[in-house]
């Protein structure tokens, strides 16, 4: 299983290259730049076959992917009487589209996984079914269990059992228990109404939004926890894989891409400073760090072990592993944002600077300049490229010989 997992994983990153180049590949066309090669992977030529003006195929090494879009720079030769249709001759909106495109993909199928995983898969949530009654208010601090002199829990002085479905508090349906746990905590000592359904009605398996088979106030006891007074009802609810509806979905969703990006952005601000310790790891033979670098061999690692975890459920597996390559897809696209050449943000990078030149120039009344040749920055993007090789080198030995375990 979990090479199944490994081969899915490299499935999936194929096509997230092939989505983001795509990306490249419907704007370009749409402003009517020619684009000559559309290929998954480098490397020997397996097989090709040309619709068009364009050549698709596939390449020996499965590393990627790449859209060829003609006259990127200024000493690119055009075939003769398309000189126009030159990348570098296009506006410098049209090329920031062009060049944002594929990272745009990116956030986008990260998004649609993340639906997928709330809508369709569904996540483990605690629910408002009772799977245990507290019997007593456990003491303030020292020793959990209950004692002699433990005062009995307000869900079993109010005769909850084992299976009560709590379906509202004051009158107002429950659709989330983590924010009903706040009402509760926030209301010791205040009579509280739960509506609740038993176990072995039939009301609600036939109309969801019916009554609650009855309706009773409890008082949730003031307890102490760490230095804070919270209501304690004394009710272990039971957990379930829950799918949510489609705006809830969608919102969850946006939220989780956000939450996504922020981590994204501050683990490349952090980067430089985990190399040391990544260095350490792999030749000194420390533990790694789960929350360190981590390589695409080591997703991909991470990614089996989720997919053949004995200690997740079947539905669980699924959607860790699409949220790992939901995570993988929002890193990628903020990383291809990075203003640094051969990266796509360092290309836009470019763009914008040619749009300032160009706008000083109109200032002073004089003609456009000529658009920046990115062959010229040649050596920096040769540097970056030799940094970023050595990287991921150093991530595949770390990968390989010092795995990162998440014990899942």
């Amino acid at each position: 299983m979990q090479l199944l997992g490994i081969l899915a994983f490299v499935v999936a990153l194929l096509f997230s290259v092939m989505v983001h180049e795509f990306g490249h590949f419907i704007t370009a066309r749409r402003f009517g730049m020619k684009v000559s090669e559309f290929f998954l992977g480098f490397g020997t030529k397996l097989w090709s076959i040309t619709r068009g003006e364009t050549e698709y195929g596939l390449k020996a090494i499965p590393a990627g992917g790449y859209c060829r879009i003609d006259g990127m720079t200024p000493t690119d030769v055009m075939d003769e009487g398309e000189e126009h249709r030159a990348f570098y001759k296009a506006s410098g909106a049209r090329k920031l589209i062009v060049l944002g495109a594929g990272s745009f993909l990116h956030f986008v199928l990260g998004f649609l996984l993340l639906l997928l995983v709330f809508m369709g898969i569904g996540t483990t949530q605690v629910t408002s079914t009772i799977a245990r009654i507290s019997p007593c208010v456990p003491p303030v601090s020292g020793n959990q269990e209950c004692t002699a002199t433990s005062p009995a829990s307000p869900a079993k002085l109010a005769g909850l059992l084992a299976g009560d479905k709590i379906v509202s508090i004051n009158g107002v349906p429950i659709k989330d228990w983590a924010k009903s746990v706040q009402i509760i905590r926030s209301s010791a000592g205040k009579s509280l109404l739960f509506g609740i359904d038993r176990v072995g009605t039939q009301a609600q398996v036939s109309n969801p939004n019916a009554a609650p088979d009855f309706e009773i106030a409890i008082t949730p006891q003031a307890r102490i926890l760490d230095g804070k007074t919270i209501g304690f009802l004394g009710v272990i609810n039971s957990l379930a894989t829950v799918r949510s509806d489609p705006l809830t979905a969608v919102n969850k969703s946006l939220a989780t891409t956000r939450s996504f990006s922020a981590a994204s952005v501050k683990s490349l601000i952090a980067l430089p400073s985990k190399i040391p310790a990544l260095w350490s790891q792999t030749v000194g033979g420390k533990t790694r760090d789960p929350e360190g670098l981590v390589g695409v061999v080591g997703v991909a690692r991470v990614s089996g072990q989720a997919l053949d975890s004995s200690s997740l459920t079947g539905a669980e597996r699924i959607a860790t592993f699409v949220m790992i390559i939901a995570s993988l897809n929002i890193f990628v696209g903020i990383f291809n944002l990075l203003p640094l050449l051969p990266l796509d943000g360092g290309h836009m990078a470019v763009a914008i600077a040619d749009e300032i030149r160009a706008f000083y120039a109109r200032l002073r009344g004089r003609p456009r300049p000529a658009a920046i040749d990115v062959s010229v920055l040649a050596p920096v993007t040769m540097a970056v490229f030799v940094l970023l090789a050595g990287l991921t080198l150093l991530l595949l030995v770390a990968d390989v010989i010092n795995p990162v375990n998440l014990n899942l």
